[in-house]
């Protein structure tokens, strides 16, 4: 196992009714900018209650942040946080909203060009709006890390970072704001956590016990409750599970210590960017083919995968691996999630992919940064 610092200040409030609790986390005297997305949280009573919880505070609403937030419209929202000298932004949706809202809370705060968060590894920041959040869509993690995403559609690309700054203040947890997601939001629900575990999980194998068997029963979990979840379920229980795990799924502990790899995300933020695919959709159509291109280099994890969260035991090693594969494409397909870029109508464009891919970065990708043009031509031709 490697040496690590881990380190998460994020305070959970996790259960039935915890948005009540808004008034205990916020300083009386806080300005607020309020952001969240299409409105969805009106309709299903998020909004009312947070309205309630929020009684006596200077409250400004930002409205339509997008799914795969947007760095024009964002950029509205950074010179209201300005102009109103915004003291905690409260993002209330799922990852694009939390995503949209880390990118406002660092770039209100940054003097130069805020595009420079996105693309300029060396920027110094220094300060950030505090930010806080209440999760309605479980997914990304979002709620409990430091990361996030943002697309800018004039230019056609789509780009993450990091920085411990825009890690929340809190952030509240409440299976019961899941129930009325469609279920193409609770497909991408699965499939994005169940992602981001093997993109920490199926990497090297250096005797991470603890790390691989936290990741294992993320895996289990989201496997053990994915259909339930998709065909519309509202027992808690299994709404709390979820939700759980998606948030254990990226909120750094099952990643301490061992190798990542993120290709997988690297180049699905690409056909985001290029075709409009979800997220979700599209880790589901990458990850098994650059599983199937890596398998050489990922043998040992994706055996313990085989074993451990599969249950293939009596099987030959490589047979077992590309049963493991094939497992996991047949689960997405049991959520009604496709596989293939076909499947979509797509003819991807692997030299447009590749150039918008490698445009910031020189970089190979992978944990081993042995995934180069020639491998992700390689894998986007087996994805088609």
């Amino acid at each position: 196992m490697h040496n690590f610092t881990y380190y998460n200040p994020v305070k959970v409030l996790f259960g039935k009714g915890q948005i009540q609790q808004l008034g205990q986390l916020i300083s009386p005297n806080a300005k607020i900018l309020l952001t969240y997305g299409g409105g969805s949280i009106k309709a299903n009573g998020v909004y009312q209650q947070v309205e309630q919880a929020l009684q006596g505070y200077k409250v400004i609403e930002f409205a339509g942040i997008e799914a795969n937030p947007d760095y024009d419209t964002l950029m509205k929202a950074v010179e209201i946080c300005r102009s109103e000298k915004i003291d905690l932004i409260l993002a209330v949706g799922g990852g694009s909203i939390i995503d949209g809202s880390k990118f406002i809370a660092l770039a209100a705060k940054y003097n130069g060009d805020a595009w420079d968060i996105l693309t300029k590894a060396d920027a110094i920041f220094t300060e950030a709006i505090d930010l806080g959040a209440i999760l309605t869509l479980p997914a990304t993690g979002s709620e409990m890390n430091s990361g996030a995403v943002v697309s800018r559609r004039s230019i056609g690309a789509k780009q993450a970072f990091m920085n411990p700054l825009v890690f929340p203040k809190f952030a509240i947890l409440d299976p019961e704001t899941t129930y009325s997601l469609p279920k193409r939001q609770l497909q991408n629900g699965i499939v994005d956590p169940f992602i981001h575990v093997t993109e920490q999980y199926l990497t090297t194998d250096i005797n991470s016990s603890i790390q691989d068997g936290f990741a294992e029963a993320v895996l289990k979990t989201l496997i053990n409750v994915g259909q339930d979840i998709v065909n519309g379920t509202q027992d808690y229980d299994t709404r709390a599970n979820w939700m759980w795990a998606a948030t254990n799924a990226l909120n750094g502990i099952i990643g301490i210590g061992v190798d990542h790899d993120w290709a997988t995300h690297m180049i699905g933020h690409e056909l985001t960017a290029a075709y409009g695919l979800d997220h979700g959709q599209t880790l589901a159509i990458v990850a098994p083919q650059l599983w199937r291109q890596q398998s050489n280099n990922k043998s040992a994890k994706l055996l313990k995968f085989a074993h451990n969260v599969w249950g293939l035991e009596n099987n030959h090693p490589d047979v077992a691996i590309k049963q493991a594969i094939i497992k996991t494409e047949e689960f997405f397909h049991s959520l009604g999630v496709k596989t293939k870029l076909a499947d979509y109508g797509i003819t991807v464009d692997a030299e447009k992919i590749v150039a918008n891919l490698f445009k910031y970065s020189s970089s190979n990708l992978g944990e081993h940064q042995n995934i180069d043009a020639t491998a992700v031509k390689e894998i986007l031709a087996m994805a088609q």
